[in-house]
This record gives C-alpha cells, sequence and structure tokens, in this order.
C-alpha cells in the first residue's frame, strides 16, 4: 500500500494572533506591530518549522466587530500594513518558505495586482502567491467612491446570499484571469540581453493579452517580465457552494472550514465534483500547549466575549492536534491552514511541537525539498500560453 503523502502546513499571519485580545498578552508584539522586525520575525520562525508558507489577512477597511462599517472599539486592535508590500520587504530575509498576501480584487486594478505578484515573484526567487479576497463592504467602497455597493443585511443570512455578492466573485475571477494572462505575456525568454547585438527583448515575444470583459478592458502586456514559477500559486479562501466555485475555476489551493471529519469529508466531495486538481487545504484556529485552555479563556474574558470564528477552534496539546490533522486527512484533506491565536507563542508552538510531533508519525518534511512554491505544493510550471499559440 502506498503511504499517505506528508501534509502541508501553513500559517495564517493576521496582527498579533486571530485572537482580538492577542495583543495584551504580549506587549512587546503590541509595540512592534507596526515594524518590519516583527513581521520578518514571524516569517523566519515559521521557514525554521519548514511550513510551506505564510498567508498574510489584508483589507480595505480597519478591523471591526461589525459586519459592516467601523465600530468604536478602542481595545482591539486596529490597522495593518499592505500585504503585498509587507510580504516583499520580508522576501529577502527568507529563503525557502512561500509568501501569499492577500490583495482584493474589489476596486483594484488586476494590473497592478498582477505586477506586484509577479514582482513579489521575483525578488523571493518563486515563492509568491495571491489569495484574492472580494469587498462585500459598502464602508469599503465609499473610501473610493467609484462605485455604490448595499450595505450587508445580517438577515439575510450567509454573505453569498446577499445578490451583489455574485457579481463580486465574477469581477474577481476575471481579475484572477487578467493577472493570469498578463504573467504569461512575456515568454519566459523574451529577454535577449545580447550586448554585442544591442537587443535587450525579443518583441515577438511580448504578447498583448486583449482581455474585453464585462469588468475590465487590459490590453497588455505586463511591465513586468515572466516570473520564477511562470504563474504564482493562487489561493482562495471559501465557505459555502459560490466561493467553491470560484476557487475550482480560478485558483491552485482553496482553503475551507469544516468543523469535523464528517464535515471536512462533504467539503472535498463537494469539492472534488467540480475540480480534481485543486490542493484543499482546511482552516483552524489554534490555541496550543499545556495551559492553552487556562490562556483562551483569559483572554475571552479580557475581550468579554468568548471567540468565534468562521473556522473550527483547537485548544489543546500539539499531540491532540495532530491526531485531529491525520484524522482529517484520512477525509480528504492535503493540508492545513493555521491560524494561530496568540502571536508569537502559538507559532512557536506550531513550529516546534506540532511539526516534530508529525515527524514522528512521517507526516511532515524534515526538509524543505524545492526551491518554489510550486515546486514545495507538488504544483507543475505551467506551459506559458502566447508561446504555446504561437
Amino acid at each position: 500500500m502506498t503511504p499517505p503523502a506528508p501534509l502541508h502546513l501553513a500559517v495564517a499571519l493576521d496582527g498579533a494572533g486571530w485572537h482580538p485580545a492577542a495583543w495584551r498578552e504580549a506587549p512587546g508584539a503590541a509595540r512592534a506591530l507596526f515594524t518590519a522586525r516583527y513581521w520578518a520575525g514571524l516569517v523566519t520562525e515559521a521557514e525554521r518549522g519548514l511550513l510551506d508558507f505564510v498567508t498574510i489577512e489584508d483589507a480595505f477597511g480597519p478591523q471591526s466587530s461589525l459586519p459592516d462599517g467601523f465600530d468604536d472599539r478602542t481595545d482591539q486592535v486596529r490597522g495593518r500594513f499592505d500585504a503585498v508590500l509587507l510580504a516583499a520587504r520580508v522576501a529577502p530575509l527568507t529563503h525557502r518558505i512561500g509568501l501569499v498576501p492577500t490583495a482584493t480584487t474589489t476596486h483594484t486594478e488586476p494590473f497592478h495586482v498582477a505586477i506586484g505578484i509577479a514582482t513579489l515573484d521575483h525578488v523571493s526567487g518563486g515563492r509568491a502567491g495571491w489569495r484574492p479576497q472580494i469587498s462585500v463592504r459598502s464602508a469599503e467602497a465609499r473610501h473610493f467612491g467609484r462605485r455604490t455597493i448595499p450595505p450587508l443585511d445580517p438577515a439575510a443570512g450567509s454573505v453569498s446570499a446577499h445578490p451583489h455578492v455574485q457579481d463580486l466573485f465574477e469581477e474577481a475571477a476575471d481579475a484572477v484571469e487578467v493577472a493570469r494572462r498578463l504573467w504569461d505575456s512575456w515568454e519566459d525568454d523574451a529577454e535577449i540581453r545580447d550586448v554585442a547585438t544591442g537587443r535587450f527583448i525579443d518583441r515577438d515575444k511580448l504578447h498583448y493579452v486583449d482581455f474585453s470583459g464585462r469588468f475590465f478592458s487590459v490590453k497588455g502586456p505586463s511591465i513586468t517580465p515572466r516570473s520564477p514559477q511562470g504563474q504564482p500559486v493562487v489561493a482562495a479562501l471559501a465557505h459555502q457552494r459560490l466561493p467553491y466555485e470560484f476557487a475550482a475555476a480560478n485558483a491552485d489551493v482553496v482553503f475551507v472550514t469544516p468543523h469535523s471529519a464528517g464535515h471536512a469529508r462533504d467539503i472535498v466531495a463537494e469539492i472534488r465534483e467540480l475540480s480534481p486538481d485543486i490542493k484543499i487545504f482546511a482552516d483552524l484556529l489554534v490555541f496550543l500547549g499545556d495551559d492553552a485552555a487556562r490562556r483562551k479563556a483569559r483572554l475571552d474574558e479580557q475581550d468579554g466575549a468568548e471567540l468565534t470564528s468562521d473556522a473550527a477552534i483547537f485548544t489543546g496539546h500539539v499531540r491532540e492536534l495532530a491526531d485531529l490533522l491525520l484524522q482529517w486527512r484520512r477525509a480528504g484533506i492535503q493540508g492545513f491552514r493555521l491560524r494561530p491565536g496568540a502571536l508569537p507563542y502559538d507559532l512557536s508552538q506550531i513550529t516546534s511541537g506540532l511539526t516534530a510531533e508529525l515527524r514522528a508519525r512521517s507526516a511532515f518534511r524534515s526538509t524543505y525539498e524545492a526551491g518554489t512554491l510550486r515546486g514545495l505544493l507538488g504544483l507543475p510550471r505551467p506551459a506559458n500560453r502566447y508561446a504555446e499559440a504561437r
């Protein structure tokens, strides 16, 4: 019998951690939150643990406890760095770990996103990804003044139930398609750089993308040469059918949010009907260590409410978490994106304790086996569509 494939592990970095009171547990981290040193330390720690990649959260509005609009709370972290710029800043300080910033498709020109992610792939030596995200909040639309998005109605149920959200996902799909075409608009050998003949570029190997759709009209080509991976990795967070369909059609990796092994099995079956090839990661918000339950209870008390999340919340020892991950692997989950409840403590529990526990069970790598993010994930380097056509 073929042994199961080793697990892929990633961490989702956001502020001082995914608990809104986490900043109060680590005053030093809270003071350093808006410094490059803080973020570099987190990413290098993740690399020390041999994780596949980190994701970096982003949005067009300050964090809020409200579904739409800004709250008046002053006891939670508010504000963040631009995720793509931050990833580019820490890229030269790391060597093997993938960097997957969030960049919103709503209100953003796909040309700008495409060249930003391609630049990140160049400066990281082929370790870039992109998590496209829609913006459903009317408050964020008012930052730009170019369109009106209706306020979210809590009575309408899930976000996907709002009529305008379908349009936002269709726009996001077009944005990803534009980016992918722009990433291919330079063939791999378009740069000649021949001093003797005075030819820097082969103009026949630059291509107009000529995209014309409902939301965008983009001529191309990109200003950035084709990057080391050819196509940086695209990853999407999805909770239900509409975002599942978006991820299956447009992404290489999907982050899902099961709450049990049975739920994970059902989600995997649904996504596999849409795509046989996409990598399926499960999100978990984790508090780790012998005192994990006590730490979480203390944070809940400081915040004035018990923590809730779209993802399942795990509290316990790394041995117990390893048991759960392997159980969900049997349900078809190929990797996990762990959200540390409090930084840097829960991150170090992942990189030191959890990875060692999984390695002891032959379920995680002992060394990086590839130099690109696609290589780590077992994804092939795509051929250039324009070179093939030519």
